[in-house]
């Protein structure tokens, strides 16, 4: 017997901040978003200069912080850019503002781009990562650290061999994991937690998007902060008409693929 579960997946037009407005107070579980880096994708979404970034994206975190659930998540990808030599100081900023509105920055997860073909300019080379930021409403928060274990890897088999009495002795983690820095915990396991550090691939080569990241990187922190098997409905905001065309051309792609096991339901 199959057991039918039920997904519905809302696109909403519009702009972001008027069309968060309209959701309800702690109502999300987790929130994914990259949203356009300053100065870029000026032809689509308007290029926001480094100056006037925060002036335009604190407004919209502070909805999302009303409609994240006080257990929930927000990861957002964002990186820096260079302006006259050096990098810009905007994502610092933003974190210090999101902060002052309430947010706690408990984690910062790097995406490295491990496609990435070489580059290189005056004073430095081609960018190859992207900063994951996660902020929090809560100290305690859902989190599903088993649902993105990895295997243990080649560096076991000679550095659990070879194990000092220090390795053996150091303190377990004092928030009560029972792992810590004893690294004789993980002999004999076929498993392990992985680093902040996430390997995946690019999509550049998407001709329908010139910012489109790969399925991969939502998709763990999907595992990560939302509990397997729970109904997962799910929003997306986009402005640009054409977008939402190719988003929900490519989720009734999706949809039959899993139809026999999922009632998948498209707004």
């Amino acid at each position: 017997m199959i057991n039918m579960c039920k997904i519905t997946t809302k696109i909403l037009e519009g702009d972001s901040l008027k069309i968060l407005k309209q959701l309800s107070d702690d109502s999300i579980d987790l929130i994914v978003t990259s949203p356009p880096y300053a100065d870029n994708r000026k032809k689509t979404y308007g290029g926001v200069s480094p100056n006037k970034y925060n002036e335009w994206f604190l407004p919209i975190t502070s909805e999302l912080k009303r409609v994240l659930k006080s257990k929930g998540s927000f990861i957002l990808n964002i990186k820096e850019k260079v302006t006259n030599g050096e990098r810009n100081t905007y994502v610092l900023e933003l974190i210090i503002k999101m902060r002052e509105q309430g947010w706690l920055w408990t984690e910062e997860f790097i995406w490295h781009k491990k496609n990435s073909f070489p580059g290189k300019w005056p004073n430095r080379f081609r960018d190859s990562w992207e900063r994951l930021l996660q902020f929090n409403k809560e100290k305690k928060f859902e989190m599903y650290q088993d649902a993105v274990k990895v295997e243990v890897g080649n560096w076991a088999k000679n550095r659990l061999n070879n194990l000092s009495e220090k390795d053996k002795t150091r303190d377990n983690s004092k928030n009560g994991s029972g792992f810590g820095k004893n690294i004789s915990n993980w002999i004999g396991r076929e498993k392990v937690y992985p680093t902040n550090v996430l390997h995946l691939a690019t999509e550049c080569n998407n001709k329908n998007h010139s910012a489109a990241f790969p399925n991969a990187l939502p998709e763990w922190f999907i595992k990560l902060f939302t509990k397997e098997n729970d109904t997962r409905n799910s929003i997306g905001i986009e402005i640009i008409p054409e977008y939402i065309a190719e988003i929900k051309k490519k989720l009734k792609k999706q949809k039959k693929n899993i139809q026999k096991t999922i009632n998948y339901e498209i707004a």
